[in-house]
Formats: structure tokens, sequence, C-alpha cells
């Protein structure tokens, strides 16, 4: 038997090595995406173009308006002079965020009051607008304590309502500069993996019997079992070449930490191919031809990386939702790979996550072989 799948071994990597374009396919796209996805995933916002309207023409509100376009994270595209410049500006998406410096800003600043500023956001897209208006804030607030202690030195009086300053002690765990690469980039590892390995054990095999050289290796002693193992194992091999190449490219290119222990990740991803080998070996079984394996992928790995947590918190989907994110083996696989590149943890906090892997794999394992079997026959 094990000179048998290993004859069918040979004629895979043999078949890899005449098909440059696969070879090609293989290796420098998933490095491609790793670095687009590096570089453009990211919830920073930056350059926030900004329409800016100063109708108190003062000292304070100019140095206010200086203080957001010295900022880094908004850009002045538009100078209006009215309010309602500012709010066509945002409408015509030629700004993001409208910002509004009342008459009359500069008089209640310096009698110590609140003084208003009016924001303006274009809500189509929630999380810049939401990020934008948290740096709006930070910036106006930064410049009105400024104001109320330059006040206070100025008049040499306390003010008449005091600044109330709160000194927070800030520590962030496992990512002290809080980049977002960080957390990205060892997810982008797990659905890259789980794209590429998917794709081609499904393709692979309905390949073979689109072009009737399935039936060719069904005619020879080669059972179903070792048929299925061999044709499923070179993938396995090229997961695991995968993943380290891609880990190589997020810690040596992108500086992400690796502080875990290798081989618990190396045993996590052992499972984790397990799991999306079936999901390839299950697509071969209902489809006949390379287009309907397209369509299949498209259905099946969608959902899954939506689901899988990489970019939208679990918790806050509807509870159905999180029930169904149980079944998806990337969401179990992206814990681990976070938890062993940036904390360090070991299997006594990943346990759960390496036992819903192994379970989900053998489950998907056990149906995809009998009904490929019963393809087969």
């Amino acid at each position: 038997m094990l000179y048998r799948i290993a004859q069918l071994l040979i004629k895979e990597f043999l078949q890899l090595k005449r098909d440059k374009s696969a070879r090609f396919r293989l290796l420098i796209p998933p490095m491609i995406q790793m670095l687009l996805f590096g570089y453009a995933a990211t919830f920073e916002v930056f350059n926030v173009s900004t329409a800016m309207v100063d109708q108190d023409h003062t000292p304070e509100s100019r140095a206010l308006v200086a203080a957001f376009v010295h900022s880094s994270r908004f850009e002045l595209s538009t100078v209006a002079s009215t309010r309602d410049e500012a709010e066509q500006a945002v409408a015509s998406s030629s700004a993001q965020v409208g910002i509004v410096v009342p008459p009359g800003f500069a008089q209640l600043l310096r009698k110590g009051q609140s003084a208003p500023l009016q924001v303006l956001l274009d809500g189509t897209n929630s999380n810049t607008a939401l990020i934008a208006l948290g740096y709006v804030n930070d910036i106006a607030n930064s410049f009105g304590q400024s104001m109320a202690l330059d006040l206070a030195q100025r008049t040499g009086h306390a003010l008449a309502r005091p600044l109330v300053h709160i000194d927070v002690a800030q520590r962030y765990w496992y990512n002290p500069n809080l980049n977002s690469r960080w957390f990205f980039v060892p997810g982008v590892i797990g659905t890259l993996t789980l794209i590429t390995i998917v794709n081609l054990t499904a393709f692979a095999i309905v390949r073979e019997r689109e072009v009737g050289t399935l039936e060719q290796l069904l005619v020879t002693p080669i059972r179903p079992a070792e048929f299925i193992l061999g044709k499923t194992l070179p993938f396995f091999l090229i997961g695991l070449i995968q993943v380290g190449l891609v880990a190589a490219v997020g810690m040596f290119w992108f500086h992400v930490p690796f502080v875990g222990n290798p081989w618990l990740l190396f045993a996590a991803t052992c499972l984790f191919l397990i799991s999306i080998l079936s999901i390839g070996l299950f697509i071969s079984t209902i489809c006949t031809t390379q287009q309907q394996a397209f369509a299949s992928n498209f259905f099946v790995l969608n959902p899954m990386f939506i689901l899988s947590g990489f970019s939208f918190p679990i918790a806050s989907m509807p509870h159905f939702l999180q029930w169904i994110t149980l079944l998806d083996p990337l969401r179990y696989y992206l814990v681990i790979i976070r938890g062993t590149f940036l904390k360090g943890v070991g299997l006594d906090v990943l346990w759960p996550q390496m036992a819903a892997l192994a379970a989900i794999g053998a489950v998907l394992l056990t149906v995809s072989v009998l009904r490929f079997r019963k393809a087969l026959d």
C-alpha cells in the first residue's frame, strides 16, 4: 500500500513539476496577496479629506484649524466659507469630514466657557466616520485644555469652573503600539491557506474527472482509500510549505513578533489543513466540472471568511450567526495563530480550539471520504 501511495505522490509532484503555471500560482500569488493585505488591511485612518469652515476668523479659530491641518489624520481638501459649502463637499464625496467653527468661538473660550464645534461626517463608511470622529474629539479636547490653561496663566486666576484632568496610565499588552498589522497579518496566513488548499483539492480532483484520467487511475490496482490519501497528501505538504513561507514574510517583512511555541502552531496547522482538505474533497464529490467547482468554492469560502472573525468581531454578530461560526475551522485557527504569534500562549489555553479543529476535521474527513468512495464506486 505504501508503495502505491508513494507512486501516486511521485505522479502528483511530477505533474506539478511539468506545470509551470501551477508552480507560479502556488508561490507568487500568496506572497503578493500577503504584501497587499499587510499594507492595505488596517484599522488606522490617515489623510481623511476634510472641508474646513472658519466663521470666527480669530487667532484661536485659526489655531484650531492649524491643529487639524498639521495632523496626519486629516487632509484639508476644501476651504469653505459657509456651512452649506461644507455640506455640499461632504455630499459630493469630495470631503469625508466637514468641520465648522461658528462665530463667537473665541469669545466663549476667552470667558472660560465651552465653545461649540460642528462636525459633519459622511456616514456611508461608518467605520471610517467613527474613527475620524474620535480623532476630531482628541484634537478638540487637547486644544480646549491648552486654551484653558493658557487663559488661567494669562489672567493669574483659577478658572471659575476648574479644569478636571485625570491621568490615565495606559498599558497595552501584546501590541504596545497598537499596530493593526500585528492583528491582520496572522489572520492573512490562515485565510490564504484556506483559499489555496480548498481550491487546489477541489480543482485537482475535478480536473482528473473532467479530462478522463480519473477512470484510468481507477483501473489500476490502487484502492479508493489509497487514491484519496495519495491525492490529498501532496496538498497537505504544500499547505505546510505555504504557511511557513507566508509566516516568514509576516515575521521578517512586517516585523510581526512570534513569541509562542512553533511546535504547537505546527500541530494546529496540521489539524486545520485536514479540515480544509476535507472541505475541498467534499466539493470535488458534488462537482463534475471545474466551473461547478469554482462556483461551489465561492459559495463556501466567502461565508467562512466573513464568519471567521478575521475582521468582523464574532461577538457583534447576531446569536444565530455566532452558533454557525462554531462550524468554521478558520475561526479556531485564527485564535490559535494570533495567540501563538502575539501572546505566546500554550496548549493549556488553546486546547479548546485544538479540540474543536480535531473534531471538525474528523467529521468532515469521514463524511468526505465516504462520499468520495461512493462517487468512485
